[in-house]
Order: C-alpha cells, then sequence, then structure tokens
C-alpha cells in the first residue's frame, strides 16, 4: 500500500476524507468486507461513520497511517493511499 507521506492531524484527515467521499474513491479491503458482513453492516453505515464520525490521530500499523473514525456504534479504520483513495481497512460494531 502506498500510503501518502507522513501523516495527517485527525482534522486534516477528516477534510481529506469529505474530499475523497465528494469526489475520489473509497476502496473496501476483502477483510473489511468480511468483517461488515459479520456485524451486519451496510455500505452506506460506513459511509455515514466517515462522514460525521469522530477521526482520532492516527497510529502506524502494517506499514501505513491507520485512522480509527468512529460514531457510539461503529468503528471504522483507514488508511489513505494517496490524495484522492481511502482504503477501508476494517469496519466493526463497538461492543462495550
Amino acid at each position: 500500500m502506498s500510503d501518502v507521506p507522513g501523516h495527517l492531524r485527525a482534522s486534516d484527515a477528516k477534510k481529506r476524507i469529505r474530499a475523497i467521499q465528494d469526489g475520489g474513491w473509497v476502496v473496501f479491503s476483502r477483510h473489511a468486507e468480511d468483517e461488515m458482513r459479520k456485524d451486519e453492516l451496510s455500505l452506506r453505515d460506513v459511509e455515514n461513520v466517515l462522514r460525521g464520525g469522530v477521526v482520532r490521530e492516527p497510529e502506524w500499523e502494517n506499514g501505513s497511517w491507520r485512522y480509527h473514525v468512529e460514531t457510539a456504534k461503529i468503528r471504522v479504520v483507514i488508511a489513505f493511499h494517496d490524495e484522492s483513495t481511502l482504503i477501508v481497512v476494517t469496519a466493526m460494531r463497538r461492543n462495550w
């Protein structure tokens, strides 16, 4: 995965997520699709989390910066491939 150089602050990541949703590419990993199916999450659920969720500061994991985007019930983990593409790494229901 060719990550965007460096990492973005959470607020800048939120802006990039919005821009990508409005005119870029959102790609789902096979793992994300499997987890979404397991937790009965739809594409619309993930889109809504990306649009309205809280973006946490990134963590370096498996060769890329990972951003957790969360609502009270769902967590989506993404990585930026480039300026116009984000990858949904995984998505899950939050179990308290």
